[in-house]
C-alpha cells in the first residue's frame, strides 16, 4: 500500500485496511432490538444487574452475527453462547471461593484449553473467546446474584438475539420461503462465481476468480450444513436448494479446468450460470440455457453440467448430499492438540494468565479504588491474542486506538446524557452499530468500548474511561511481549499444521482421480475436491496472516506461500485431469508431465521452507 511513494510494511498496511461490502441492515436491526431493550426491561423491573449480564450476552452474540443462513447461525451464535455461559458460571463461583493465586491458575488453565480448542475452526474459536471473556467478567464483576442466575441470563441474552435471527426476515428476502434466504443467496453466489471464472479464463484474473469460487462454495456448504433435527433436508424448498448446490459442483469443476487450460472461452459460456444464479434467488424457471461450443473436453463437460443443472432446477431435484464429511472426534482432538493448537493454546494461556495476575495485583493495590472491576485487563488480552482478528501488531494498534476513541467518546456522552435512560439508548445504538463496525477491528473496539462502559455505569459503577485506557494499553504490552517470546515448540505451528492438512487433502484427491474407476464415483471425487480446496483456502488464510506479522514473527512462515501456490496449481491440474478422464478415459502427455513437474516442485519448495510433512503427494499409478 503506497503512501507518498513509500510502501508501508505489511503489519501497518493491515492495520489500516478495512473490509468492504454493503451494510448488513438486517443485522443492524437485530442489534438495535437486542441489548438495549433487554437492559430497559431489566431496569424497569428492578433487576438491573441481571439486565447488564443479559445485554453482555446479546452483545457478544452480536459480534458473531454474520451473514449466512439461519441454520448456520444456530451453531455460529449458539455454541459460543453456551461456552460463555459456562465460563461465566465457573468464573463467578471461582471469584467468590478461591484466592487470587488459585484464581489466576484456574484462568490460565482455561486459557490453555480454550486456545487449543480454538484451532479447530471459527465456531470453536468464538466459543473459546466467549468462555474466557465471560470467565473474567464472572470473576471480576461484582454482582449480587448467584453464578447460576448470571449464566442463565447471559444465555438468555444471547438466545434473544438468536431468536431474532431466526424469526426476522432479512432485507434479501423477496421471494419464496424467507427462512431460506441466506441459503438462496449463498447458492446463487456460487453460480455467479462460476460465471466470473468463465469470463476470466485465459486472463490475468483467472486465479483470483478461482479463489473466489472456492470461497463461495465454502460459504454455501456451511450455509446448507447447519444443525438439524433430521438427518436429511425436511422441506421441499430446502431439498431444492441442496439439489441446486449439488448441480453447481460439476459446473465448478468444468470452469476450473477451462481456467487451467489458459484459453479464453466464448462469452456465452457465462450466460448459463448467470441465469441459474437468478433462478436460485427468484425461484423462477431457468428457461433456455445457452450451450457453449463442444470443441474441447472441458467445454463439453461445461455443456453437460449446464444441461444437468437446468434439468435439476426445473425438475426440483432431490439430491440431498452436500459432499462433505463430518469430522470425527479423533480428528478434532488431533487438530486441537497438534502443533498449531498447542502453540496457540500456550500463548492464550500465558497472555490470559499474565493479564489476570497483573489485574489481581492492581486490584489488591486498590488501583481500582473501592470497586472490583478488574476483568477488563484479561478480557482485553483475550481479544488481542486472537489471530482471527488480524496479525498481532495490527490487533494491538487497532485495539489501543479503538479503546482510546471509545473511552473519550463515552466520557463526553456520559456527561451529557440523562441516567439511566440516555445510557440505555446509547446501549441500543451501539448494539445496532456493531454489525457495521466489524469491517475494522478499531471501529468494532470503539463501539464495544462505549457499549460496555454504558452497561457498567447503568449497573452502578462510576465512570471509568481513564482506567479502561490504561488497562488496555497494559494488555497491549503484555500480549506484545508474550507474542514474541520463543515458543516451547516450533514457531508457525498453525501455518504448518494447515499446510500439512492441505497436502494430505491434495494427495487424497490426486490419488482418487488417477485411480481406476474414478469416473463411476463422481460424488466421492467432488467431496475430495471440496476438501482439498477448503484446506488450501484455510492454509492460504493462515499464511497471509503470518506474512503481515512483525518481521520477528513473519520470518517463521517464509517460503510457505510458495508451497501453498504449488499445491493450488496441483489441485487445479488434478481437476483438469478429472475432466479429461471423464471425456476420453485417458490423460494427455501434457497432463501427466504437468503433474510430475508440480510434484517435483512441491517437494523442492517444501524442503526449502523447512516443512516436515508426513508424506508428499505421489503419482498413484504409472502413466
Amino acid at each position: 500500500m503506497p503512501l507518498t511513494g513509500v510502501a508501508l510494511p505489511p503489519w501497518l498496511a493491515h492495520a489500516l485496511r478495512a473490509q468492504r461490502g454493503p451494510v448488513p441492515w438486517s443485522a443492524v436491526v437485530r442489534g438495535a432490538l437486542a441489548a438495549g431493550p433487554l437492559l430497559l426491561v431489566a431496569v424497569l423491573s428492578g433487576r438491573t444487574s441481571l439486565g447488564v449480564v443479559a445485554a453482555l450476552g446479546a452483545m457478544l452474540a452480536g459480534i458473531n452475527d454474520r451473514p449466512g443462513s439461519r441454520r448456520a447461525a444456530v451453531r455460529r451464535l449458539g455454541v459460543p453462547a453456551l461456552a460463555g455461559a459456562g465460563g461465566l458460571l465457573v468464573g463467578s463461583y471461582a471469584g467468590l471461593h478461591v484466592d487470587a493465586v488459585a484464581l489466576t491458575l484456574l484462568l490460565t488453565g482455561l486459557g490453555l484449553l480454550a486456545g487449543a480448542v480454538s484451532a479447530i475452526g471459527p465456531v470453536a474459536s468464538g466459543s473459546g473467546t466467549q468462555l474466557l471473556v465471560a470467565a473474567a467478567i464472572g470473576a471480576g464483576m461484582p454482582l449480587p446474584e448467584p453464578g447460576w442466575q448470571r449464566a442463565l441470563f447471559f444465555l438468555g441474552g444471547a438466545g434473544w438475539l438468536l431468536a431474532l435471527r431466526l424469526a426476522l426476515p432479512t432485507t434479501a428476502a423477496g421471494t419464496g420461503d424467507y427462512r431460506f434466504d441466506g441459503e438462496r443467496e449463498a447458492v446463487g453466489a456460487v453460480y455467479d462465481a462460476i460465471a466470473a471464472l468463465l469470463e476470466a479464463a485465459g486472463g490475468a484474473d483467472a486465479s483470483t476468480r478461482r479463489v473466489a469460487l472456492t470461497a463461495a462454495l465454502d460459504h454455501a456448504q456451511d450455509a446448507l450444513a447447519g444443525p438439524r433435527l433430521r438427518r436429511y433436508a425436511s422441506s421441499a424448498a430446502e431439498r431444492r436448494l441442496h439439489a441446486q448446490y449439488a448441480a453447481a459442483l460439476p459446473l465448478a469443476e468444468a470452469a476450473t479446468a477451462l481456467a487451467w487450460a489458459g484459453e479464453a472461452v466464448p462469452a456465452r459460456a457465462a450466460e448459463g450460470p448467470r441465469r441459474l444464479a437468478v433462478a436460485v434467488r427468484t425461484g423462477a424457471h431457468t428457461g433456455p440455457v445457452p450451450a457453449p461450443a463442444r470443441s474441447a473436453p472441458a467445454l463439453r463437460a461445461l455443456d453437460d453440467a449446464l444441461l444437468y443443472a437446468a434439468d435439476a432446477f426445473d425438475g426440483g431435484g432431490a439430491w440431498d448430499a452436500l459432499h462433505t464429511r463430518r469430522r470425527t472426534a479423533a480428528s478434532l482432538a488431533h487438530t486441537a492438540f497438534g502443533s498449531g493448537g498447542r502453540e496457540y493454546g500456550l500463548r492464550v494461556a500465558l497472555c490470559f494468565g499474565a493479564s489476570a495476575a497483573v489485574a489481581q495485583a492492581l486490584h489488591q493495590a486498590r488501583w481500582y479504588g473501592n470497586h472490583s472491576h478488574w476483568y477488563w485487563l484479561p478480557a482485553t488480552a483475550v481479544f488481542l491474542v486472537k489471530p482471527d482478528l488480524g496479525p498481532l501488531a495490527s490487533r494491538v494498534l487497532c485495539r489501543a486506538a479503538g479503546t482510546v476513541l471509545g473511552a473519550v467518546v463515552f466520557a463526553g456522552l456520559a456527561a451529557l446524557l440523562p441516567r439511566p435512560a440516555g445510557l440505555i439508548a446509547l446501549v441500543a445504538v451501539c448494539g445496532a452499530l456493531i454489525p457495521a463496525a466489524t469491517r475494522h477491528f478499531a471501529a468494532q473496539t470503539a463501539v464495544v468500548t462505549v457499549l460496555v462502559l454504558a452497561l457498567v455505569m447503568v449497573g452502578g459503577e462510576p465512570q471509568a474511561s481513564l482506567s479502561r485506557i490504561g488497562e488496555t494499553l497494559l494488555a497491549c504490552g503484555i500480549v506484545l511481549l508474550v507474542g514474541h517470546l520463543p515458543a516451547l515448540g516450533q514457531r508457525g505451528g498453525t501455518v504448518r499444521a494447515r499446510l500439512v492438512r492441505a497436502t494430505d487433502a491434495a494427495d487424497a484427491y490426486l490419488a482418487h482421480v488417477l485411480s481406476e474407476g474414478t469416473t463411476e464415483d463422481r460424488a466421492g471425487r467432488w467431496m475430495l475436491r471440496r476438501e482439498a480446496y477448503r484446506a488450501l483456502a484455510e492454509a492460504r488464510a493462515a499464511i497471509d496472516l503470518a506474512a503481515a506479522e512483525l518481521p520477528a514473527l513473519a520470518r517463521h512462515a517464509e517460503g510457505t506461500g510458495e508451497v501453498a501456490a504449488t499445491l493450488e496449481r496441483l489441485v487445479d491440474t488434478t481437476t483438469a485431469c478429472a475432466v479429461q478422464l471423464d471425456d476420453t478415459g485417458r490423460l494427455t502427455a501434457h497432463h501427466t508431465e504437468r503433474i510430475a513437474e508440480l510434484l517435483d516442485e512441491l517437494a523442492e519448495r517444501r524442503e526449502r521452507a523447512g516443512l516436515m510433512m508426513s508424506k508428499a503427494p505421489e503419482l498413484p499409478i504409472a502413466m
